[in-house]
Order: structure tokens, then sequence, then C-alpha cells
């Protein structure tokens, strides 16, 4: 259980740092994120700031514990955003070193999300144990 938390936090926290330094730059729409997303992609410009807020509105449910309902989306909205990244730059017609940088992100979000899960998993078997040790039925 140890080990699986410890990863947990390892690769959630590499994926909220990801995602954090680059949702910033989008909700605070700088010259370099609408340079990238509405110049070289072709996105409207009212977009930009949108994603920027959603990205750092699912880091912030993805840390904050409870809520699982709400971090499965949060995690759905992550592979959203990445894959439509990759997608958009293949679309325009950049080379592989254009969107290899979402592949990264993408098993790293994919990591968090499987020992998030199994944490869940293991959590829930603890609740199972605990009760059983107690002298209570569970069934």
């Amino acid at each position: 259980m140890k080990k699986t938390k410890t990863f947990y936090w390892i690769f959630t926290g590499l994926l909220a740092a990801f995602m954090t330094m680059s949702a910033i730059p989008d909700a605070i729409s700088t010259q370099q994120a609408i340079d990238i997303v509405s110049t070289h992609l072709g996105y409207p410009i009212y977009i930009i700031p949108f994603l920027g807020i959603a990205k750092l509105l699912a880091v912030i449910a993805i840390l904050v514990p409870g809520f699982p309902r709400l971090k499965e989306w949060a995690y759905a909205g992550l592979v959203f955003d990445l894959t439509g990244a990759a997608y958009s730059s293949i679309s325009v017609g950049d080379p592989f070193s254009g969107w290899v940088f979402v592949l990264l992100p993408l098993g790293v979000l994919a990591c968090s999300y499987i020992f998030y899960h199994k944490l869940q998993k293991n959590g829930k078997q603890k609740t199972i144990q605990d009760v059983n040790l107690s002298g209570y039925n569970v069934a």
C-alpha cells in the first residue's frame, strides 16, 4: 500500500506540475499561447482562457482528497485535452517532434489514473477487513 501511494503521488505530482505549467499561459492568454493555439492551430482566441481554466480546475479536482466521480471527470478532461492537442498538431502538419511532447504527459496521466484506482481498491479492501475484524458480518 505504501509503494502504491508513493507512486500515485509521484505521478500525480508530475501530472499536476505539467498541466499547471501549460494551463497558466492559457488562462491569462499570453502571446505565446495565442501564437500556438490561435495562429498556428487555428482555434479562436476566446477558447484559450477557457482551456486554461478548465485544466486548472481539473488539476485541483485531482489533487483534492475525496470526490471520486469528479476525479474521474477531471482525468477524462485531461485526456481529451492532451489527445486533442496531439490531434490538432498532427492535423496542421507538424512533424513528429512537434506533437511527441504529448506522449509523456499522457503516460504520466495514465500512471496517475492507474495508481489512483489501485489506492481506491486497496482502501475498499482495508475497510472490509476492518469491519470483519471488529466482529460485524459484512454479508
